[in-house]
């Protein structure tokens, strides 16, 4: 199975900027209702998707510089990486099947 990743902003750069796949990054926090419910859907695209996408997670309490350069106000806001750009994004919860639609835009 392929979990998402946790990235740093000491990590981002490796992990999102320079992946060779798309890569779907959820800026999240604990206490976070949505963001509770958007996880495991989260989870089962990364496992579905292996190989295409990979699921990468950003917790805002610990990462609140992160939140910033990408001005993350609402969470979850999911961002979506394409050869070290945002291509797209998303704030709130989503249906498992636009997520899917929007990684496969980029495929």
């Amino acid at each position: 199975m392929n979990a998402p990743v946790d990235v740093t902003q000491a990590t981002f750069k490796n992990e999102v900027i320079e992946s060779d796949t798309p890569v779907l990054v959820d800026f999240w926090a604990e206490w976070c209702g949505p963001c509770r419910k958007l996880s495991p859907l989260l989870d089962e695209i990364a496992d579905e998707m292996d190989g295409q996408v990979k699921v990468a997670k950003v917790n805002v309490d610990n990462e609140r510089a992160l939140g910033a350069m990408f001005q993350v106000m609402s969470i979850p806001t999911v961002l979506l990486f394409k050869g070290g750009k945002k291509v797209d994004e998303f704030v709130g919860l989503r249906p498992k099947s636009e997520i899917v639609s929007k990684i496969q835009a980029q495929l």
